[in-house]
């Protein structure tokens, strides 16, 4: 009898003896806090990092749009024109390298980017790769802009013009 006595008085004492259980669960609270606290502070960093990411790369994305619009390798019969030909030469597999890198260094030789060219009834489409690249990255920041597409010397439709700046890992 005396022994459940004295553990009753053992958790029942106002004496301000600090229980052994007590802290255990504190510090397991403080741990999980710092844990989810961590878990929040990188998962900001990280939102904040592709933000910063889009902002800086966006302009640079659409000024190198509006040079390959204007830009001599592929207009048309007229500045205004994108030439399907051109297109069909460069976005080829079997394309010159040589041609291919002249393309790309022309614009940026120090940024790593895609060229995606499409008609907007989403007939024709053309896609312009560095070859040379081996990028297997899926992170990267596009810029569009409309243009006019010369299928032939009498048909000309629109279309959007696409350039995919590609994201360091």
């Amino acid at each position: 009898m005396s022994i459940r006595l004295d553990m009753y008085l053992f958790t029942k004492d106002n004496r301000a003896i600090v229980e052994p259980q007590n802290d255990i669960f504190a510090t397991a609270l403080l741990v999980m806090g710092f844990v989810v606290f961590a878990c929040i502070v990188s998962k900001t960093y990280l939102a904040h990092e592709n933000s910063a990411f889009a902002l800086e790369n966006y302009e640079e994305a659409s000024l190198i749009a509006q040079s390959i619009v204007h830009s001599h390798m592929l207009q048309g019969s007229r500045m205004d024109l994108i030439s399907a030909e051109k297109l069909d030469e460069l976005s080829n597999p079997q394309v010159d390298k040589q041609n291919l890198n002249l393309f790309f260094d022309s614009f940026s030789p120090s940024i790593e980017f895609q060229v995606d060219i499409s008609t907007d009834d989403g007939v024709y489409m053309w896609q312009i790769r560095n070859t040379l690249s081996s990028r297997s990255s899926v992170a990267y920041i596009a810029a569009s802009v409309p243009v006019t597409i010369e299928l032939n010397p009498i048909q000309q439709v629109p279309g959007t013009l696409t350039v995919k700046l590609f994201k360091d890992q």
